[in-house]
């Protein structure tokens, strides 16, 4: 049986020390900032990264160079037949399409899973994909699930300032000024390829009510029968996120719900005091 290596980005939120943990391979995405590059979790931790956000220092994301993503993958072949290497959604960033045509360089080795996830819900294909290859399918196999099931989950997200939003050219000027004089809160989703506009509400008890009512309708509506994982991810205090939890456990008690940090792509582009809620389909094989 061909040994299978599961692969994926920093997107996923996944650490380094975590992947060593799940035995998975986490590819470290670049950022520049301070006129050069560095690697999430490699030479910026979360605090750096927001030390100087709040700085108003340019920011911007950025993708792995080939030379890096086939250096990755090289190396893990040097212990494993194939990878299944599951990026960040191609809506989101041109990483996964040049992903997969370096992919054909390595003659039916590498994998690569275009099932149009971020942060908690790539990390939940991650885990998924861990767990076919635990039951014993091939690498092949595992990508035909991944993109049956790639749109079988749900993201939404507020966000504390429309600053970031204005400054990746996701609202206008204008928009963010009003916005901010009127105390709007936009709630954002991702279901499928891209980051769209949800919901736009006052204040941040209306948000997370329009967030906690639309995962509810997923969950009983959309998924209605079916078992979903239930996930939280943030850029908020400690403090804050403890209370949105509490909120959503009030809302679905019979859910454990699994928090995580926002990747630091996401977070460069939506600022620090996000919130966010996800849900994705539980995979049966």
């Amino acid at each position: 049986m061909a040994r299978t290596a599961i692969a994926t980005d920093s997107n996923s939120g996944i650490t380094q020390s975590q992947a060593k943990e799940l035995g998975v391979f986490v590819l470290p995405m670049p950022f520049f900032m301070r006129g050069k590059i560095q690697f999430e979790d490699i030479d910026l931790t979360q605090e750096q990264f927001y030390e100087i956000l709040a700085e108003d220092a340019a920011v911007s994301t950025s993708q792995p160079s080939p030379g890096d993503l086939m250096d990755f993958w090289e190396n893990i072949l040097k212990e494993y037949d194939e990878i299944v290497h599951i990026p960040m959604s191609s809506g989101l960033s041109s990483s996964c399409e040049n992903a997969i045509m370096l992919a054909r360089e390595f003659e039916g080795k590498v994998y690569v899973v275009d099932n149009q996830r971020i942060s908690v819900t790539q990390r939940q294909s991650v885990e998924d994909a861990m767990m076919m290859r635990d039951k014993g399918m091939s690498g092949e196999e595992i990508v035909d699930v991944l993109m049956r099931e790639k749109l079988e989950s749900s993201i939404y997200i507020t966000v504390d300032t429309l600053k970031y939003l204005k400054k990746g050219g996701r609202i206008t000027p204008a928009a963010a000024a009003i916005g901010t004089v009127l105390n709007l809160k936009p709630v954002l989703q991702i279901q499928g390829e891209k980051l769209d506009a949800f919901a736009k509400v006052r204040g941040w008890k209306a948000a997370k009510k329009t967030m906690l009512d639309a995962i509810d309708k997923d969950i009983h509506s959309r998924f209605a029968g079916e078992k979903v994982h239930l996930e939280a991810a943030y850029t908020c205090s400690e403090e804050e996120k403890d209370k949105w939890i509490a909120e959503l456990q009030v809302r679905f008690p019979d859910y454990e719900i699994r928090t995580e940090k926002l990747s630091l792509s996401v977070a460069c582009h939506i600022g620090p005091g996000a919130m966010a809620v996800a849900c994705s389909k539980y995979i049966e094989v």
